[in-house]
């Protein structure tokens, strides 16, 4: 390109400028400053509204007397599996192939020890088998407590 149509392009894309901004320039420039102007307050006045805010003291819910009518009727129909364990071992996988009907697995308990009683996989409780209508059934004899519960958590 020569520097005519540098020029030339120069001042057809200043006419052009001009065109477009034509009595809008200055209601353009108007406008932007009212924008920036309520940024300004909205972000002034979040601040204000921020400092304003009071928080309320958390009390320890153990001491508060509220903690006693706890409503657990929220919580009554939700589903837990209750499952009863009588023992535990490891075997390889050589030998839990190799097992078949009438093979017998020794586990970890003792004849007589009392069977693990696990709600959603946390042991809650001890007890012994017991038959109902000729059906299996446990009779708890040791419920285990709420600090030992979350003791086995951490």
């Amino acid at each position: 390109m020569s520097e005519d149509e540098n020029g030339e392009l120069g001042d057809d894309w200043a006419a052009a400028m001009n065109e477009q901004g034509e009595g809008s320039s200055d209601d353009a420039a108007a406008d932007w400053g009212d924008a920036m102007e309520e940024q300004s307050n909205a972000e002034s006045q979040g601040k204000a509204d921020a400092e304003a805010m009071s928080f309320q003291e958390l009390e320890d819910d153990a001491n508060s007397p509220e903690s006693e009518d706890i409503n657990l009727d929220v919580i009554l129909d939700v589903p837990v599996t209750i499952s009863m364990e009588i023992g535990r071992t490891q075997i390889n996988i050589r030998n839990l192939l190799q097992l078949n009907q009438g093979s017998v697995v020794e586990l970890d308990r003792l004849a007589g020890e009392p069977m693990d009683v696990l709600v959603n996989g946390t042991l809650v409780a001890h007890g012994e088998v017991v038959v109902v209508n000729d059906k299996f059934g446990i009779r708890l004899t040791d419920v285990i407590s709420t600090s030992e519960r979350i003791k086995q958590l951490a």
